[in-house]
């Protein structure tokens, strides 16, 4: 009976889970598909890398070969799969059939697509690897205007990044206020007036129509008819888990793959890992739940199952212009935050409405050094 465990994908999902499956099994035969060169690095660091004078190859912590090594793992790069035959446990990929004891989607997500019209919409850079950050430097060279549409995480993360780097950044949103669905109002009010005091120019409550080709640029058009001419144009308008080979499996599917809290597909013989998996109806598309999602199911696929127990986990943005952690409170709570500030920074705990418990915070400045306190006292987002 083939016990392999073969895991699709070799981001922070695919690779932490080998590492973890190693402590606990030092035999298993573990077999990684990715379709890139494999190489292991952390894809947090991309947004603030520029003006940590990181160069694209700096990044890489580990190629495939010596992953490969270490490990005692076999890693298949420039493999492209092309869907899952569930019934025979087989993958068919670019280079044949693969089949499997154990199958471990950890196929990531994509960036959404900019819902542009005009001949300059192709042209818009979303960044959401390694590959993708090499074209941005190069692409950075020469480049003196940048616009960022989406001011969402990952869009102030970049802008605050690039500003810092020398570039003259214009954010464009819908929302009224950056980080919309993660800070109150006055949390949001501060970033921006920080980040703008380091040269980044807001451009909210802005729909933008069009992506006109233009002279050394790009021409972004907005629903009025109002036009801005950048040098380069970068899309962070957020992400969508790749569901496409989940669903050539028959998997169940919604946002994301929908799993179980033993990250267990509704193939018992697939899980799902990252920022492709809904883990019982929760979508956590960050580090720390990775981290956590990974060591359960290294028990689990070793013989010992675990449930994924998810403690709160506070989001470190990072904006150096303005220190800021999140830990968001659950979607839908009736409450009110309850904010203190001053010069050196916020903190604003929201609290439900009946019982008064606090349900999340969002610490900027020198508050921030609070965390792991304030963290200790949130609910856990799953049993722990």
């Amino acid at each position: 009976m083939n016990d392999r465990i073969l895991i699709i994908g070799s981001g922070l999902a695919g690779i932490t889970l080998v590492r973890e499956l190693r402590k606990r099994d030092k035999a298993v035969e573990i077999l990684v598909v990715t379709a890139d060169d494999g190489s292991f690095y952390s894809k947090p660091s991309l947004s603030n890398a520029f003006a940590a004078g990181k160069a694209p190859d700096a990044l890489v912590l580990a190629t495939a070969a010596k992953l490969a090594q270490d490990l005692d793992v076999q890693i298949m790069a420039g493999t492209f799969v092309l869907g899952i035959d569930a019934a025979r446990r087989v993958v068919r990929t670019s280079r044949g059939e693969l089949a499997y004891g154990r199958l471990v989607l950890a196929v990531g997500a994509a960036q959404l697509p900019v819902p542009l019209a005009g001949d300059g919409a192709p042209d818009i850079l979303a960044v959401n690897d390694l590959a993708d950050y090499r074209v941005l430097r190069q692409r950075l060279a020469g480049t003196r205007t940048v616009a960022i549409i989406g001011a969402g995480l990952i869009g102030c993360e970049f802008a605050n990044d690039l500003s810092l780097g020398g570039y003259a950044v214009t954010v464009f949103d819908t929302a009224a206020q950056p980080l919309a669905r993660l800070l109150p109002a006055s949390a949001a009010a501060a970033l921006r007036s920080r980040l703008e005091a380091i040269g980044v120019v807001f451009r909210l409550d802005t729909r933008l129509a069009r992506a006109e080709r233009a002279a050394a640029g790009c021409r972004l058009v907005d629903a009025q008819g109002g036009a801005t001419h950048h040098d380069l144009v970068v899309s962070a308008i957020g992400l969508r888990p790749n569901l496409a080979l989940a669903q050539s499996a028959g998997l169940a599917t919604n946002l994301g793959i929908v799993t179980d809290t033993f990250l267990r597909t509704s193939d018992p013989h697939i899980h799902a890992l990252g920022d492709c998996a809904e883990i019982d109806g929760l979508f956590l598309p960050y580090v720390m739940p990775i981290m956590q999602g990974a060591k359960r199911l290294a028990a689990t696929l070793t013989g010992a199952p675990e449930a994924v127990e998810l403690p709160a986990m506070p989001i470190v943005v990072k904006t150096p212009a303005c220190p800021t952690v999140v830990s968001p409170p659950p979607a839908g709570r009736a409450g009110r935050w309850e904010e203190e500030s001053g010069a050196d920074g916020l903190r604003a705990v929201f609290r439900d409405a009946v019982s008064q418990q606090a349900l999340g915070f969002v610490l900027q400045g020198a508050y921030t050094r609070e965390r792991m306190t304030l963290a200790a006292a949130m609910p856990a987002l799953r049993p722990c």
